[in-house]
């Protein structure tokens, strides 16, 4: 701008050129003096939350032991969600005048940053240990403000309450719901520092560790155990430590999980939602009893439904929904309504797949027989469809559903580029009118079929979506080819792309089998696996 100012006002002379000069020089120191603002190891704050970039996180590290830092991109909309919650902790910590605080990084603005620490998703949350810039810990609890507080506590103090004797003991055991307490003889033995691993990290479980010789003695111990307690169902589960191999990690997590649970669990949304329990437990499937609690005759089902539930802990866990409370918010999911009660669904976890259960009998016994059955892979899903709309094939993008899927997407004759997505996601959304216009640009291609299919109300036996929205190519010919597509979601990039054949020259597509059907199936629908938009 001075230099053009210089040019446009040249014919005013030279005293006035010496007056420019002037001017650019108060400009060049202006600028230095912002250079020298941004370059500044300054550390602000905005709500508690100590704000990062390059020229201060060293200084960051070296004044905070404890630092949680979250790496995050302004257009994330998980971010965005997470914003308040994580400002609310840091307060937290601030107020309790803990050495832990909480830092973030844009890594959208801060590249070096966030290619230094390997940010390939938002948000991104890592932990820094004592100055340490090379080794970060991944921040492992739950993305809400109590629990990244609980999180940060236990790695701020001990992770386990020492006991010395009866008393405090007995006062441990019963300040809470559950309590898990080691007893081991030797507190600097390799098993004593597993379980203080686990306890850094199963942070909504208060941990307390034994030595002495009378607390085994009151326990009715003799060798080194962990002892979960709890105020219902068998009142305390013990998990011996093998002499000979010890503890491991994720083992002895994966029991505490599991037995921390009730065995029927209610999904509820009351002071304390079970759904992170429920979810968090890693149990790969979950057996559901859907009913009205409201009736009578549907509560005592319940009974049955508990007494199955024992043979089949820590490979199913047992929950009972009421479809007139908060439960009524799953039911689209499972393709009912409240007048489907009582009913039984069985769930896989790792893909979304439900089996239903004949209703002829809610006994222990046959509930039993139909898990069994599911886990020896001896019962097929439950696969839900809408029903197809009556002008799905006029309109310029067809609308398939599980019904229809198979006979479309695998005509031999056609093409079939298919769009999966869930109506409540807002980027499927934002590329609707593309492909709406799409489907214009190709509604007279006899060989190019346009289509799309709602996951949330499908489910398809050999094709599992993950995220929303999903782009699958179905190219025509044998061999029930399917090609995802993963470049840019504009008309001109999908038009090139069915231009040359399904691939994109710039980024070779990659190509799977897909399944045939085996005789006898009805047509496939797929259904919602992991509600996330991408």
């Amino acid at each position: 701008l001075v230099w053009l100012l210089v040019l446009s006002l040249a014919w005013l002379g030279l005293a006035l050129r010496g007056e420019e000069e002037d001017g650019e020089v108060v400009a060049e120191e202006e600028d230095m003096e912002e250079e020298d603002e941004v370059l500044s190891d300054e550390l602000e704050e905005e709500d508690d939350v100590l704000v990062l970039h390059e020229h201060n996180f060293a200084r960051a590290l070296s004044e905070h032991r404890l630092l949680l830092v979250e790496f995050y991109a302004p257009w994330c909309g998980h971010c965005q969600r997470l914003a308040p919650a994580y400002a609310q902790a840091a307060t937290t910590l601030r107020n309790e005048s803990s050495p832990a605080r909480l830092g973030k990084v844009d890594a959208t603005a801060q590249v070096a940053l966030a290619s230094e620490f390997g940010i390939t998703s938002y948000p991104m949350l890592k932990l820094f240990l004592d100055g340490n810039r090379t080794h970060p810990l991944a921040y492992t609890g739950r993305m809400d403000a109590e629990g990244i507080v609980r999180w940060m506590q236990r790695r701020a103090g001990p992770s386990a309450t020492l006991l010395q004797d009866t008393d405090t003991a007995a006062a441990f055991v019963s300040s809470q719901d559950l309590v898990v307490i080691g007893f081991f003889k030797d507190l600097g033995s390799e098993a004593a520092q597993v379980f203080y691993e686990v306890a850094n990290e199963v942070v909504d479980l208060p941990f307390g560790v034994a030595q002495a010789a009378e607390l085994f003695q009151a326990y009715g111990l003799s060798a080194d155990t962990v002892c979960l307690f709890k105020k219902f169902d068998e009142g305390r589960t013990d998990f011996p430590v093998d002499p000979a191999q010890g503890l491991e990690t994720a083992e002895l997590t994966r029991l505490l999980r599991v037995h921390s649970l009730k065995l029927v669990m209610e999904f509820t949304d009351e002071a304390r939602p079970t759904s992170n329990q429920i979810f968090g437990a890693r149990i790969p499937h979950h057996m559901l009893l859907f009913l009205n609690k409201t009736s009578s005759s549907q509560l005592a089902l319940q009974d049955g439904f508990q007494a199955a539930a024992g043979a089949f802990r820590g490979e199913v866990l047992f929950v009972v929904v009421d479809v007139t409370g908060y439960g009524a918010g799953v039911l689209p999911f499972f393709s009912m309504t409240p007048a489907d009660a009582p009913t039984l669904r069985l769930v896989k976890m790792e893909n979304n797949r439900k089996y239903r259960m004949d209703q002829d009998s809610f006994s222990d016994t046959a509930i039993r027989t139909f898990v069994q059955a599911v886990l020896d892979g001896k019962v097929k899903p439950h696969l839900i469809s809408a029903e197809p709309p009556e002008d799905w094939d006029t309109r310029p993008v067809k609308v398939l559903v599980g019904k229809t899927f198979e006979q479309v997407a695998f005509d031999e004759t056609k093409n079939v580029f298919v769009k999966f997505y869930a109506p409540w996601c807002s980027h499927c959304q934002e590329m609707a009118a593309a492909w709406e216009e799409l489907g214009e640009r190709y509604k007279d291609r006899e060989d190019i079929v346009i289509a799309e299919m709602d996951s949330t109300a499908n489910e398809l036996e050999n094709i599992t979506i993950h995220g929303f929205p999903t782009l699958h190519y179905f190219p025509a010919g044998p061999g029930r080819k399917m090609v995802e597509y993963k470049s840019a979601r504009d008309v001109e990039t999908f038009s090139k792309f069915l231009e040359n054949g399904g691939v994109l020259p710039e980024e070779p597509a990659a190509v799977s089998e897909v399944p045939p059907l085996r005789a006898g199936d009805p047509f496939p629908p797929q259904g919602v696996p992991q509600r996330l938009c991408r």
